[in-house]
């Protein structure tokens, strides 16, 4: 590829967020190279090769295709400074945290604890982490509020109101992570009333309803899924007749598009983007369905999902090979894309995550399964590595070679080698600040985030952050 490149050695670029590797082509078309995507500014993008090394160039020297691809940049969710969580499970919403240097073994009481915020309101929101700022969501009395903290002091910066109360006996209020993107945030509360705002202020920019405005069904546990933000589109799952996935301007609120030709009920998943066979495309999982959307709105593909009385946990998507599981006796799934084509690769009920979310590193999956507990699953095969109680079921994080694992019942984290030897755990404390609003129903939910050397931990209306960088 005849282009000018530049070698970077900074530390900081090359844990900036990455997506996966694809072809680039330059202006031209006649020169390719094979890279992921490190990240985008000033008018240049950053891509790292197979074989580690850097390369930055203009925007303007690559295709079309590829420069409408990166034309969300810093309007998209995976954009930010290196270390920044941006949205649900991270920059490419896998939790998998490109941030090194990390401790690797915590004191005997834990790591030490930086801040608590105490008035987080109430809910299992999650954190999205950029430019010094956290932002969540919480009830308060009646209204659940997209809020600001300072990550600096843990102190609120600003609330604003996202909607009604959600009432639900496993505990009220929001469910779902906001989006960071472009200098807003999209929240989306539990009454599926979606809101962009700005993100420096809070001033509220549009409101739509995915109940009202896009013939959506509430579900037993309310909307959860996080918004997805794509260059110039925001991706929802309103489900009903009217169509499953909904694509909304960014900017205006605008409905674009929905998939009436998918009209299944919304479960409680979040979508994904992945780039498969040359094509963006947008993931969701339903109860009985798995299917793939394109920027327009099309549905390229679609199969069958065999979910049973809840589907919670977000795909994973790497070589054209999408993974999904549930629980509930359910197991998982993996299907090979290739077009409108999709051929299993694998089905079983080893691993039945309920919502504690699933990772994916160097090939093998590791998560909570209602069946076996703790385990590594290969990736490719479907088959277990290991499987091990450990400190209960709970949600996982991935950070620097290890797992971040959160028991659900007593707030346990545990700092856990990745190993296909089977569970290693180096460290663990006890979540201090603990809730005594929590619905006897509830538990510790909220999943982990690591972000700028900080772990940011839970539990209703307190928010804890912790120095895990030392």
């Amino acid at each position: 590829m005849k282009i000018t490149t530049t070698v970077l050695l900074s530390l900081c670029l090359a844990l900036t967020a990455s997506a996966e590797i694809r072809i680039w082509k330059d202006a031209s078309g006649a020169h390719e190279i094979k890279a992921e995507l490190v990240g985008v500014a000033g008018g240049k993008v950053t891509l790292k090769r197979e074989n580690g090394t850097l390369v930055t160039l203009p925007v303007s020297s690559l295709s079309k295709a590829d420069q409408a691809l990166l034309s969300g940049g810093s309007g998209s969710a995976g954009g930010g400074a290196p270390g920044d969580w941006p949205q649900w499970r991270g920059p490419n919403r896998d939790d998998v945290s490109k941030e090194t240097g990390l401790l690797k073994k915590w004191p005997e009481d834990g790591p030490k604890r930086v801040w608590v915020n105490e008035d987080a309101g109430l809910g299992y929101s999650g954190f999205a982490v950029t430019g010094g700022k956290l932002y969540t969501m919480g009830l308060y009395d009646a209204e659940e509020k997209l809020i600001c903290i300072d990550t600096a002091t843990g102190k609120k910066v600003w609330e604003t109101v996202v909607g009604a109360i959600y009432n639900n006996k496993w505990g009220n209020g929001p469910r779902s992570t906001p989006t960071v993107a472009g200098g807003k945030v999209y929240a989306l509360g539990g009454q599926g009333d979606l809101v962009c705002a700005d993100a420096e202020s809070g001033k509220k920019e549009w409101s739509v309803s995915l109940v009202k405005d896009l013939g959506g069904k509430l579900q037993n546990w309310g909307y959860t899924e996080s918004p997805l933000v794509d260059g110039d589109l925001v991706l929802v799952t309103p489900g009903g007749s009217k169509g499953a996935m909904a694509g909304i301007n960014a900017k205006t609120g605008k409905v674009e598009w929905q998939t009436s030709d998918v009209p299944e009920e919304a479960q409680y998943s979040s979508i994904i983007p992945a780039e498969i066979g040359g094509q963006r495309q947008y993931v969701q999982l339903l109860k009985k369905t798995i299917f793939g959307v394109s920027k327009s709105g099309k549905v390229l593909w679609k199969t069958d999902f065999p979910g049973d009385v809840a589907v919670i946990p977000t795909p994973i998507h790497k070589d054209g090979q999408i993974y999904v599981t549930a629980g509930y006796k359910v197991g998982s799934k993996s299907v090979k894309v290739d077009g409108s084509n999709v051929t299993e690769v694998y089905s079983n009920k080893d691993m039945q995550n309920h919502h504690g979310g699933v990772i994916l590193v160097d090939g093998k999956l590791y998560g909570f399964s209602d069946k076996g507990g703790w385990t590594c699953q290969d990736f490719k095969t479907g088959d277990i590595v290991w499987q091990d109680k450990g400190i209960g079921k709970g949600a996982v994080a991935f950070a620097d070679g290890m797992l971040y694992c959160q028991a659900e019942k007593d707030g346990t984290i545990a700092l856990v080698k990745v190993s296909e030897k089977g569970w290693e755990m180096v460290s663990s404390f006890k979540l201090q600040a603990q809730t005594s609003q929590r619905a006897p129903d509830g538990r510790i939910w909220t999943h982990p985030v690591i972000s700028n050397g900080k772990l940011y931990l839970r539990d209703q209306e307190f928010i804890s952050c912790y120095d895990v960088k030392g």
